[in-house]
């Protein structure tokens, strides 16, 4: 499995944890769940782009 796709795994989880429907994360509002989308979003670029 390439190191690429384990990233993008990972990222999925980090940004399924930071959403704040669940109760530990509920008072940090969207700002986690933003950051994480953004990092998504520019690994997903380069995936595509193959750089990573």
């Amino acid at each position: 499995m390439p190191i690429s796709t384990i990233i993008i795994i990972i990222l999925i989880l980090v940004l399924i944890g930071a959403v704040p429907a669940w109760p530990h994360s509920r008072s940090w509002g969207y700002g986690p769940s933003g950051i994480v989308g953004v990092v998504q979003v520019v690994v997903l670029l380069l995936l595509l782009m193959g750089r990573l």
